[in-house]
């Protein structure tokens, strides 16, 4: 089963640790390392540095690395025009020979919108807007070469867009769509993406969601099966209980990035803990690093949980 790895990038790093870290989770194993996407951090983050941007983040790790699979988790559509994330997009799956990947959604941190002068308009509106981005990268992404496509849509218009440049991956790179509203996140994931992820959720809340999600699908003729599943847990890691103890406290500084849903213990544990996350269905699983400084985490969760993972095949989706 894969594993990748997520960072937090608005909680203070800079680029030479992002980088530092997204080589270290190669050589560790683990098969793709996804970034945040904010401008704003959560809580009282020691330090001066503030957000990277994670796209443009993307695109330099993009050249400095070789296997990791790598993308957004998640991205607002409040943040980018459709056109011109397409176009990003693109050029980084270009860039990184067909290795990105788009987790995207509808936003919800209202204060980073309102100190960096983002509009952020009513619920609904921001899923209408998420949807129609979606339909637009896609057609971007699948319009042939020398063709050209528009689209009307309630709040997007394109008129003879050339959709270029081409992406590597055929059909553009895979999209993923996450949450835990129990409505519109899984209508939207079953009519629009390739992955649906519930992030920092207990066993019986990722069930219920797999569960929208899969009788969405079926609503629009969908097979559930088509819409890998996927979930986002924080990890704290350690041999001993006084290596745990130590990793929480560099972890503490950070901890407003996290969600309260941890997989925390020895390698075995965490093991055993990712284990029951997949029985319930999972494609993939992704780990939250709060202390990126902290590689030898890294190390430690790649060598005795990741390696582990790898060899573990898909499990069937449960039959609801």
């Amino acid at each position: 089963m894969p594993v990748s790895a997520v960072l937090e990038p608005h909680q203070g790093w800079d680029y030479e640790q992002i980088l530092s870290f997204a080589q270290a989770a190669e050589k560790a194993g683990f098969d793709g390392l996804f970034l945040a996407d904010h401008y704003l951090a959560e809580g009282n983050v020691p330090g001066d540095l503030g957000p990277s941007d994670a796209w443009l983040t993307l695109g330099a790790l993009s050249r400095e690395t070789s296997r990791l699979r790598l993308g957004t988790m998640m991205s607002s559509a409040t943040f980018r025009l459709p056109g011109p994330l397409a176009v990003s997009v693109a050029q980084l799956d270009r860039m990184s020979g067909g290795r990105i990947e788009v987790g995207i959604g509808a936003g919800w941190y209202a204060d980073e919108h309102r100190s960096h002068g983002i509009p952020f308009p009513s619920t609904a509106e921001r899923f209408e807007r998420l949807a129609e981005q979606i339909e637009i990268m896609r057609l971007f992404w699948r319009t042939r070469p020398g063709e050209r496509f528009s689209y009307q849509g309630v709040h997007y218009r394109l008129e003879d867009c050339p959709a270029l440049p081409t992406p590597v991956q055929p059909g553009g790179p895979p999209v993923i769509v996450g949450g835990r509203g129990p409505r519109r996140t899984p209508a939207v994931a079953a009519r629009h993406a390739d992955e649906f992820n519930v992030p920092f959720a207990g066993h019986e809340l990722v069930t219920a969601q797999l569960r929208r999600a899969d009788r969405a699908c079926t609503s629009l003729g969908r097979d559930p099966r088509d819409l890998r599943r996927s979930t986002l847990l924080t990890v704290c890691c350690g041999s001993t209980e006084a290596e745990m103890e130590h990793r929480e406290s560099g972890m503490a500084p950070y901890a407003g990035a996290g969600r309260g849903v941890i997989a925390r213990g020895s390698p075995a544990s965490v093991r055993a803990q990712l284990d029951a996350y997949a029985d319930l269905g999972l494609h993939r699983i992704y780990l939250q690093f709060l202390d990126i400084q902290d590689t030898d985490h890294l190390d430690l969760v790649g060598s005795e949980v990741v390696a582990a993972m790898r060899a573990t095949v898909d499990r069937p989706a449960p039959s609801t």
